[in-house]
């Protein structure tokens, strides 16, 4: 598009705007719109320009595993709105959110490709991932694409995958990552750091009478995916700019009763921040939770952790973590 930027079509809208120029199209969940999905992108995005054609991007939401097999459907690296904000700034023309039900995950490959890419988005170009499948049990493939393409008049690509270390990235490694509190091994495979989005809303106070004031989260979505409980070294996110912050996860076992939080402490931070989202990006692990036998045990670990805190994030910062 000329202004740079992604329309995002949502589920019920017709297609994309007829004009004659036809497609470059892609297609796949896409969770976390990590490395290899950029290049993907990246290829259309190249391929459309070239061509005077629209790139375009189709995913869904919920992930299809919720649908098909909910017992083993993964947690979510990115929610729907994390996809839309990134995807805004991909450079497509259009990002295209397909509701995915149960009607859809019984369509056949060749369903799906007669519907969606060719009556709905007029695709002449599709360029898909090196793993990609669709249409009902995963049946389709590059070539019953190309098979489908002949016949139906549009050519496929498949675009390499991306190789971090010895093993292409997928979001699959990259939950397995963030799963195991290795948040630099998920930054690398993502090309930027883990997230997540909460509101702030009002705790027990509990951190402020303690020196240590705190912004309690409450996220909104349950599918996304969390580290490991445990103290973490972050930057907050705010509309007033980004801060240093070390981030409490999880249970708080030395208060008896207490359930289970998402505790962010800004450094070198005054303000109310009640009814504001923040996003938290996530530099890495500085340790479990673990129960205290007195406060003021706690209170000096907590001293240890900001400032374990502050020189992580001086190294990330320098480019040295």
């Amino acid at each position: 598009m000329a202004d740079g930027s992604t329309s995002i079509l949502f589920p019920g809208e017709a297609g994309i705007p007829r004009d004659g120029r036809g497609a470059v199209v892609t297609v796949g969940t896409f969770d976390g719109v990590h490395r290899g999905h950029w290049e993907v992108l990246k290829e259309i995005r190249r391929r459309a320009e070239v061509t005077n054609r629209r790139a375009v991007l189709v995913t869904f939401h919920p992930h299809p595993l919720r649908i098909v097999r909910p017992d083993i459907a993964p947690p979510l690296l990115t929610t729907p709105d994390e996809k839309k904000e990134i995807l805004a700034e991909s450079g497509l023309d259009y990002a295209v959110f397909l509701r995915f039900t149960p009607v859809l995950s019984r369509f056949s490959p060749e369903r799906f490709v007669r519907d969606i890419l060719v009556e709905r988005l007029g695709v002449d170009e599709l360029v898909i991932g090196y793993d990609h499948g669709f249409g009902r049990g995963r049946s389709g493939d590059a070539g019953t694409l190309r098979d489908l393409g002949q016949t139906l008049g549009f050519s496929v690509d498949v675009v390499a995958p991306v190789a971090l270390g010895d093993e292409p990235i997928s979001s699959t490694r990259i939950r397995k990552a963030v799963g195991n509190g290795r948040m630099s091994a998920a930054r690398d495979g993502l090309g930027r750091p883990y997230a997540l989005r909460g509101v702030v809303v009002r705790g027990d106070g509990r951190g402020k009478g303690l020196g240590f004031p705190t912004a309690n989260l409450s996220l909104a979505n349950r599918d996304k995916l969390l580290p490991p409980p445990g103290i973490y070294a972050v930057r907050g996110v705010l509309r007033r700019g980004t801060f240093k912050g070390a981030l409490h996860l999880g249970p708080r076992p030395t208060f008896q009763g207490s359930s289970s939080t998402v505790e962010l402490h800004l450094m070198d931070f005054e303000g109310d921040l009640y009814g504001e989202e923040v996003r938290v990006d996530f530099v890495q692990r500085i340790r479990g939770v673990e129960p205290f036998s007195s406060v003021e045990a706690l209170v000096q670990q907590m001293e240890r952790d900001v400032e374990e805190a502050r020189k992580i994030l001086a190294r990330e910062r320098e480019g040295t973590s």
